[in-house]
């Protein structure tokens, strides 16, 4: 399960065994959700999420619709196509 980001303590993961469309998983101590990025362009909506304040969830998206750049490419490393 390789980390491809951090974020302010989280843990941003792309399973290579996972299923398209292009998501990564967000872990943290507050709990964890799953986020579709919608490659290459974004922006990246919340697909579910346990344990994450909304407050928590908007914080993440924001910065994984700053970090499209790095996660897309990392996605299609592992996967291939989004």
């Amino acid at each position: 399960m390789p980390t491809v980001l951090r974020l302010d303590g989280l843990r941003v993961v792309i399973y290579p065994a996972d299923h398209r469309p292009a998501h990564v998983h967000v872990i943290g101590a507050e709990g964890e959700a799953v986020f579709v990025l919608n490659c290459p362009d974004g922006p990246p909506h919340l697909r579910e999420s346990y344990g994450f304040s909304r407050h928590g969830e908007l914080r993440i998206l924001k910065e994984l619709a700053a970090h499209l750049s790095v996660l897309c490419p990392k996605w299609s490393e592992i996967h291939g196509d989004f």
